[in-house]
């Protein structure tokens, strides 16, 4: 059994000069391989092998170098999670060009600043964004998926020379929502898919990797049994990098199969799927996951999972505990943000999980917590770091290099989030800097106070925000959605607030509790405090 130090020590990054993710995530696999499961809105499954994506996609690079496109043009991606969505990447990726997913959850504003920003040449756009997307780009080419553009495709040649792109050459583009001004967008190189390949491997207890895989790219353990066949699936859109990169691109890259589905998320629906196709891996947003715990989702429904990752929001040890029982597989949780995904995390046959850490610096990835000087802190909260250089840290920001400078200090970026290092190098999520709760000279992280309210059995989602008090400078206060049968009152508003206050202090107990219907959230599924602070301050002031 290989531990934690071994596997940090023996890790090398191994990535070469020459590297292109459409090659490598489609026509580097035997034809014949299964890649895509589709399922449709009556609930008909399609399998698509490599084979179908290496000739699909080399179609569509012919069709985008009809339109103009060349090696660093940017082509936006607006499909939802698809076989279109998948070839539309590999595609942009074969010709040199850069991609940019953009969730069909956007607006026409969105997209137009997005679009605008990043200077794309064309859009590739499904049939229910076509609408929003040529009110927010009127003048650039489009390229309809379905019948329009499988027409063009059908006359393009299913050959082409995709260009010899180096693995520093850039391939995607992901705008970030930021906490202040416009969105940035973060550009990665085509070799950030190897920065992604440990947090992949350990989150999903080192999947099947297929025979001609790349385990020489990624020094982990080959303890990957021959007879095993991972089937991999997300409800997360693969325009948000969870999807995209912690998901899709390392699943075909290493020849393991992805399903996809036609359906709206729903936790009952979403567990059938993954029971009836014998899925074994999946990547759940916390969200996703306190749904299904809260519909009373188990294992007992047939599941076969074998790991679970989710990211995004820490979780406590009330979550992990039902993971390992209603789903009967461990959850691995991961830390990252857009601009350095997959940096840190748990791998649970490997080391032991402590439930509330988001984990251990995973092999590769040095990662620290550091005051504003860039003192390493150890017991005390500082800002989370990552030590550049590092293959999965971006490229820059896309035309804002003010903002990269601003990112950086001292050979590490800066993450904008606050968190604790112990004596063991475990590392505990605080919140993102502005949403630290200042009250009383305390100050508070709203992950702990969260975590409390989802051990209530009335509960079913939270979000805790800091809210100004004339005494106290601010106070916590908890936006609850109950679960299904239970009903608002004064006397469970009290009883939720003695809920936390036994269980974690006093100072950190919601002065306030207002029960809503649901949370706003972002298109990859955070929820947006910020929204929250807005609306309480409009109902106060209402």
């Amino acid at each position: 059994m290989t531990d934690y130090e071994t596997l940090r020590r023996q890790f090398t990054w191994r990535i070469p000069e020459r590297f292109n993710l459409g090659v490598a995530c489609s026509d580097a696999h035997p034809a014949h391989r299964p890649a895509l499961i589709a399922i449709d809105r009556l609930g008909r499954p399609t399998t698509y092998t490599f084979g179908h994506l290496s000739r699909l996609s080399n179609r569509l690079a012919n069709v985008l170098a009809g339109l103009g496109v060349v090696q660093g043009d940017r082509v936006g991606v607006v499909v939802p999670q698809s076989l279109a969505a998948g070839v539309a990447h590999l595609a942009i990726w074969k010709l040199g060009g850069v991609s940019l997913p953009l969730a069909s959850l956007f607006g026409p504003d969105a997209l137009a600043y997005r679009l605008a920003d990043s200077g794309a040449k064309a859009v590739i756009v499904s049939p229910e964004n076509v609408d929003k997307v040529a009110e927010a780009a009127p003048d650039l080419p489009r390229l309809v998926t379905g019948d329009h553009l499988e027409g063009m495709m059908d006359s393009a040649s299913d050959r082409f020379q995709p260009v010899e792109s180096s693995s520093q050459d850039p391939a995607y583009l992901i705008y970030t929502s930021g906490t202040t001004g416009p969105p940035k967008g973060a550009l990665h190189a085509h070799r950030s898919l190897f920065g992604h390949l440990p947090g992949f491997e350990c989150y999903y207890e080192f999947a099947d990797v297929a025979p001609e895989g790349r385990t020489d790219l990624a020094t982990l353990p080959s303890s990957r049994p021959g007879d095993r066949h991972d089937l991999i699936w997300t409800p997360a859109d693969w325009a948000w990098i969870g999807g995209l990169m912690d998901v899709l691109v390392p699943s075909w890259y290493f020849g393991i199969t992805v399903l996809t589905a036609d359906h709206d998320f729903d936790p009952e629906w979403a567990a059938d799927l993954m029971a009836d196709h014998r899925v074994t891996l999946t990547f759940l947003p916390p969200t996703a996951l306190k749904m299904m715990r809260a519909a009373g989702v188990t294992r007992a429904s047939g599941l076969r999972l074998r790991a679970v990752f989710t990211g995004g929001e820490p979780l406590g040890e009330e979550m992990l505990a039902w993971g390992r029982e209603g789903l009967g597989a461990p959850i691995n949780e991961g830390y990252g943000q857009t601009e350095a995904n997959l940096v840190v995390g748990n791998c649970s046959s490997v080391w032991p999980v402590r439930p509330g850490s988001m984990g251990r610096p995973l092999p590769g990835h040095d990662v620290q917590v550091q005051d504003e000087e860039g003192r390493r802190l150890i017991g005390e909260v500082g800002e989370i770091c990552v030590a550049a250089p590092d293959p999965v840290i971006m490229l820059g920001y896309w035309n804002r290099p003010d903002a990269t400078a601003e990112k950086f200090r001292d050979g590490w970026l800066l993450t904008g989030d606050l968190g604790m290092e112990d004596p063991d190098g475990y590392l505990w999520f605080v919140s993102r800097k502005d949403d630290v709760i200042s009250s009383m000279g305390y100050r508070i992280g709203p992950g702990e106070i969260e975590d409390c309210l989802m051990g209530h059995p009335a509960v079913a989602l939270c979000a805790v925000v800091g809210v100004p008090d004339d005494l106290r400078g601010q106070v916590p206060a908890a936006f609850v959605v109950l679960r299904p049968g239970m009903e608002p009152s004064d006397r469970l508003a009290a009883e939720l607030q003695d809920h936390v206050r036994v269980r974690l202090a006093a100072h950190e107990v919601p002065r306030h509790v207002r029960f809503v219907d649901d949370l706003p959230r972002t298109t990859t599924g955070k929820i947006m405090r910020r929204a929250l602070r807005a609306a309480w301050e409009e109902g106060i002031s209402s």
